[in-house]
């Protein structure tokens, strides 16, 4: 496999897609993102920050954009090397679709070869509170590997802010997929 750290990066129609840019705007310019967005993200981003994705993304040179109904994009077949995949905002739709291998749009192709191939993938479900039936799809996906990792605070790195708190969370989502950072203090760190 290349060297380079290659990451996918599918953002779905749940609320909190302002977490996934963040993500992306602190990935270090040496790793390369190939990033889909689900036509659901697509409402939630113009509802949530009323912003459009092709200026968003206009001088970001590591960045590749796929369509989610691009199912013949190269990161839907497992001779493309990727190393990780991250679903942020998981919805419960995406999270359904993945419990139990449907693969009828370009994330959920893409998110079953990456399983098949057994590269890490790490899903943040975002929805509060669970029901049976998502604890049950969130348990299917960690038995099969699939990291579960939503987004939730921890307060022992003194965050001041949201940004603190967005920074922290997004420090550990990049822990999962072996990105180094800085984006939060340790435990057991003294303080700066």
């Amino acid at each position: 496999m290349d060297k380079k750290q290659k990451i996918v990066v599918a953002i779905t129609g749940a609320s909190g897609v302002q977490l996934a840019l963040k993500f992306i705007d602190n990935i270090p310019a040496h790793i390369d993102l190939f990033v889909v967005f689900s036509k659901s993200s697509k409402v939630a981003l113009k509802k949530e920050l009323n912003i459009g994705l092709n200026k968003y993304f206009k001088n970001k040179e590591n960045i590749t954009l796929y369509k989610d109904n691009n199912i013949a994009a190269p990161i839907a077949s497992g001779s493309f090397q990727t190393n990780s995949m991250i679903i942020l905002p998981c919805s419960m739709n995406t999270l359904a679709k993945c419990s139990v291998g449907i693969a009828d749009t370009l994330i959920t192709r893409v998110f079953s070869v990456m399983l098949k191939e057994n590269r890490a993938i790490v899903v943040a479900p975002r929805e509060m509170p669970y029901n049976t039936i998502q604890l049950e799809n969130m348990a299917k996906l960690s038995n099969c590997g699939v990291t579960i990792a939503p987004p939730i605070l921890g307060y022992y790195s003194e965050q001041q802010t949201l940004e603190d708190m967005e920074k922290f969370i997004i420090g550990k989502w990049f822990d999962l997929l072996k990105i180094e950072h800085n984006l939060f203090k340790r435990w057991g760190e003294k303080s700066k």
